[in-house]
């Protein structure tokens, strides 16, 4: 739910009887358990449940703490044992990944299903009407075909930093394997062909599902430069909630494929080290969250399904009883699908890294940024280190400025033996110093400059320019020259959406509206989270 930082969730995190700490991509715990308290790693869409839990809080005596994190972070969290002592709880869309991950699955204890919420393909009304996908079932099959032809473009999270990315690479490799069981390493080669066919329809990357509406939204508004697209792979509780705001130029119609689909189902779940306590609060929460009146209101206002017998579905549920595909039962397979998906399967990336090594970065900001660039060659071992790293068939171009642009140095990751490639850009990183002044608007035209030839000849990759500082704008031009030039960039290198990175005195109104007019996001790195930010904007890569 990542607006405008990747450190604040949203101002709901300010309530009286729930609060939260929302660092997500870092899990430094909820401290002390407290009495009558429940300590809870929650998925970052969980967010929009806050004002219902505060009222039915009132009801049970229980106060709920919050930390929001994504699925893979979570996992890691639980898998390193640093959920120890810090949680009582969490609550993930689902725990079928940390249930792969031998490590977090031992610290799992009692699970309460709270609702549910498939994913599915939205469509714009039109697109719908123009592919024959309404009125008759369609499958996973068809829309492969349709996708590898271009008859329609998609957006889609990525699926090692959001529920709804992993669950729909999942739900599609699944169907199209067509074996009945969970898919397992030697089926996801067999069938990547037709995944390749699929994802070549996939035409914007977003690292959580509610970014990635606000983005679809923007675009289909035309407040964002960047190409429309037809639809969006989310959840159904975030497509219905989109149609529900009356914004978007034309509802969308949900397509739920005939062959089946792969369901969240938020279970509450109590952690082995909780205490009595703790076990106590998490009894009485999910009871009263599964009290009929309680289930109604999760399914009023959050869209999502309620799981308990005899509350009705409300009629924006066009589609009752869904076929449910099977997961990975493994780790092993589940690293299967995710490596052919990053390296083989999606259409490759093309990223250009604006990099502040002006004086102020001396010391600890410019080995932070060595940290970080170096971490995304492979150094990094974590969880979401293995996913987040510089990907095969990947474009990179790294740009240090200071006073005035540097010189651009370009590295291609090969899909064969990607090492090499990856040990030149640990070096160049290694070489980063901090010396001159501070050109921010003349470097992010330079950098437009360069993005321009290169997307001219090769269009087909997914692009982006990522900016960071840690100071003010002090050289060459200024923030009203990038303004007034911006509308005169060629269409295409006006669609580069561009994001931001503040982590010292940057001035956030400014590259906020950078951000904001190119279609990217901002994120605030000020602290010594540089590392962990740069592995989240892989997720909108």
């Amino acid at each position: 739910m990542k607006r405008w930082t990747v450190l604040a969730v949203s101002a709901v995190c300010a309530l009286s009887l729930v609060s939260c700490d929302s660092s997500e991509g870092e899990t430094r715990g909820l401290g002390e358990a407290e009495p009558g308290t429940l300590r809870v790693l929650a998925g970052s869409e969980l967010a929009d449940m806050q004002p219902l839990l505060e009222q039915e809080a009132a009801a049970t005596g229980v106060k709920v703490k919050f930390q929001f994190t994504g699925t893979l972070e979570g996992t890691e969290t639980l898998a390193n044992g640093k959920a120890d002592g810090q949680y009582d709880a969490v609550w993930f869309s689902s725990n079928r990944y940390p249930a792969a991950v031998p490590e977090a699955a031992k610290r799992l204890g009692e699970q309460v299903k709270i609702m549910s919420s498939p994913v599915v393909l939205g469509l714009s009304a039109s697109a719908a009407q123009r592919l024959g996908w309404t009125g008759r079932p369609v499958g996973w099959g068809e829309i492969a075909e349709q996708a590898g032809k271009k008859a329609f473009t998609y957006g889609m999270t990525d699926p090692s930093a959001s529920n709804s990315g992993f669950s729909a690479l999942v739900g599609v490799a699944s169907a199209l394997a067509g074996a009945g069981n969970a898919i397992d390493a030697q089926q996801i080669t067999a069938v990547t062909p037709k995944l390749t066919e699929f994802f070549s329809a996939q035409a914007m990357s977003a690292g959580s599902s509610g970014w990635l509406s606000e983005a679809y939204q923007r675009r289909a508004s035309g407040q964002d430069p960047g190409k429309k697209v037809d639809g969006l792979i989310n959840y159904e509780s975030v497509l219905l909630s989109m149609n529900a705001t009356g914004k978007l130029p034309e509802p969308l119609t949900l397509v739920y494929p005939s062959d089946g689909v792969v369901t969240a189902n938020y279970p509450l779940t109590l952690l082995q080290s909780a205490n009595p306590d703790a076990r106590d609060a998490h009894r009485k929460l999910a009871e009263r969250l599964r009290t009929p009146d309680t289930q109604r209101k999760i399914m009023e206002t959050t869209q999502r399904r309620p799981v308990v017998p005899g509350v009705e579905l409300g009629q924006q549920f066009a589609r009752k009883d869904l076929v449910e595909l099977p997961f990975p039962a493994t780790q092993q397979a589940v690293d299967a699908l995710l490596g052919a998906y990053f390296d083989k399967i999606r259409r490759p990336s093309r990223t250009l890294y604006v990099l502040d090594t002006s004086g102020s970065m001396a010391g600890d900001r410019i080995e932070s940024l060595r940290t970080a660039l170096i971490g995304l060659t492979g150094a990094d071992g974590s969880l979401t280190g293995r996913y987040r790293r510089f990907r095969s068939r990947e474009e990179v171009t790294m740009l240090p400025f200071d006073t005035v642009p540097g010189s651009p140095e370009t590295f291609v990751v090969p899909e064969g033996d990607p090492q090499p490639t990856l040990d030149k850009i640990k070096r160049f990183a290694e070489g980063l110093d901090a010396n001159g002044g501070t050109a921010i608007y003349d470097s992010l035209q330079r950098a437009h400059d360069i993005m321009g030839p290169l997307v001219a000849r090769d269009p087909d990759r997914f692009t982006s320019i990522v900016l960071m500082t840690d100071g003010e704008n002090a050289s060459g031009s200024t923030f009203e020259d990038f303004q007034r030039k911006f509308p005169s960039l060629p269409e295409a290198v006006r669609q580069i959406p561009v994001f931001t990175v503040i982590f010292g005195e940057g001035d956030s109104a400014e590259l906020g509206e950078v951000a904001k007019r190119t279609g990217g996001n901002v994120f605030d790195a000020r602290g010594d989270v540089l590392p962990k930010v740069f592995q989240e904007i892989r997720g909108y890569q």
